[in-house]
């Protein structure tokens, strides 16, 4: 027993000796964010001949215009006083573009962490009248795998990446390595996007929104508040406060004098009866997962997507009750592909499930809306839609598709802008 003993103390002793001395080295991959400048990035706002649709991002109507957002790149105009044969007119460039909304004739955007206003009454003469700057959070965009290596944000934007490999002592834990700190990404994304408001003079946007108007204030969120701004004075909006709502909010969606906010959590809701000072009324949890949300009458309409990095494993509509506004709760839940954003029209469902395409659906009877599956266009990928009354505007990765829905029963395919690239 004691030879046992001695031979396991004197190998224990080895083991230590070799972990003290022997080096392990790991290979990293490396990040490197290329920027451009503050100076660039505040002088490269310019309108353009039209250009083809590459990389369609967030959707936007107002009066006889579609923008449609050139992700991070700018904002195609697309005349479309003719729906079945939309015209695009041109592009206005904007770096680190996501989002727009319009009210009366000024354009609101982003351009990374600024906000910009532009002029346009004249649509062959759009001008910059104003810009906001360093009002929404430092956006660092997704790098996918490896580290990103050290940052300074003095020296611009970032708006792309390098690569490089870089081999160092192994450590167990490669987020605390002291050459690449690991930005949190999503607390400084702003997703920007815009919903639709009922109101005269402001635009219609889709559901996947991050920006609304409503009234005399923009609202925007981040990925943990939200910001608020006058735009009594359309020309130079005037940021007015900060308001923390919870981690991974997502969504906007203002519907008589409420605002929604759908979050990977679940959906807050707040009161606008003052505007300039929204008020916490209730909150619904759900699993966690990405979740656009709709509103029509006593009913919220919310798609999970699970699959993906917001948590969920299944995809789903869920609809609930918020008759009792203090205290909504889950009436039903209806298996989905890859739910996206979603439109309500009175009793008229749109439903964007990803490569499974366009559902529209009856929703009459909230608890039998999968019975009623009125049409689906299987063929197309789609990402966010806008009901216009009788013109459906859908957008995904195929491009923008019009359908003419005035006669539910035998629904029209009016035009198609195609998507090229990639």
């Amino acid at each position: 027993m004691k030879k046992v003993l001695a031979y396991f103390i004197l190998m224990s002793a080895a083991l230590i000796q070799f972990s003290c001395s022997d080096k392990i080295e790991e290979t990293f991959k490396v990040n490197n964010p290329k920027y451009m400048s503050y100076a660039d990035l505040r002088s490269s706002v310019s309108l353009k001949s039209a250009e083809t649709v590459q990389q369609p991002g967030k959707l936007y109507f107002k009066d006889d215009f579609i923008f449609i957002n050139e992700y991070q790149k700018g904002i195609h105009v697309i005349d479309n006083s003719n729906p079945a044969n939309p015209q695009n007119v041109s592009f206005i460039e904007i770096p680190g573009n996501v989002d727009m909304a319009v009210k009366g004739d000024k354009l609101y955007a982003d351009s990374y962490i600024d906000l910009l206003t532009i002029d346009i009454s004249d649509m062959s003469n759009l001008r910059e009248v104003d810009r906001d700057t360093s009002v929404f959070p430092y956006i660092i965009p997704d790098y996918g795998e490896g580290i990103l290596s050290e940052l300074d944000m003095s020296k611009g934007v970032i708006v792309g990446y390098t690569v490089s490999y870089e081999t160092t002592d192994a450590i167990h834990d490669y987020y605390q390595h002291p050459r690449f700190p690991m930005w949190d990404r999503g607390f400084f994304a702003l997703e920007a996007a815009m919903n639709k408001v009922n109101a005269s003079g402001i635009g219609t946007g889709g559901s996947m929104a991050r920006f609304t108007l409503y009234g005399n204030f923009l609202y925007a969120i981040d990925k943990a508040s939200l910001h608020l701004f006058d735009v009594s004075d359309t020309s130079n909006p005037a940021f007015t406060k900060k308001i923390p709502i919870s981690w991974q909010i997502e969504t906007l969606f203002p519907y008589e004098q409420m605002l929604f906010i759908g979050a990977q959590s679940g959906m807050y809701i707040y009161s606008l009866q003052n505007p300039a000072n929204p008020q916490f009324i209730s909150q619904f949890q759900h699993a966690t997962a990405c979740d656009p949300v709709v509103v029509n009458g006593n009913y919220a309409y919310v798609t999970l997507r699970g699959g993906n990095l917001c948590g969920a494993i299944e995809s789903q509509l869920d609809v609930i009750d918020i008759s009792t506004i203090e205290a909504p709760k889950l009436l039903k839940e209806y298996p989905m592909r890859e739910p996206y954003g979603l439109g309500i029209d009175d009793e008229i469902l749109f439903v964007c499930d990803g490569n499974d395409g366009l559902k529209i659906y009856d929703a009459s009877d909230p608890l039998a809306i999968d019975d009623n599956l009125l049409a689906h266009y299987k063929e197309i990928n789609a990402f966010d839609v806008i009901p216009l009354g009788n013109v459906l505007l859908m957008i995904g990765t195929d491009g923008l598709y019009q359908y003419d829905y005035s006669d539910i029963k035998n629904i029209k395919l009016l035009s198609h802008i195609k998507v090229y690239g990639n």
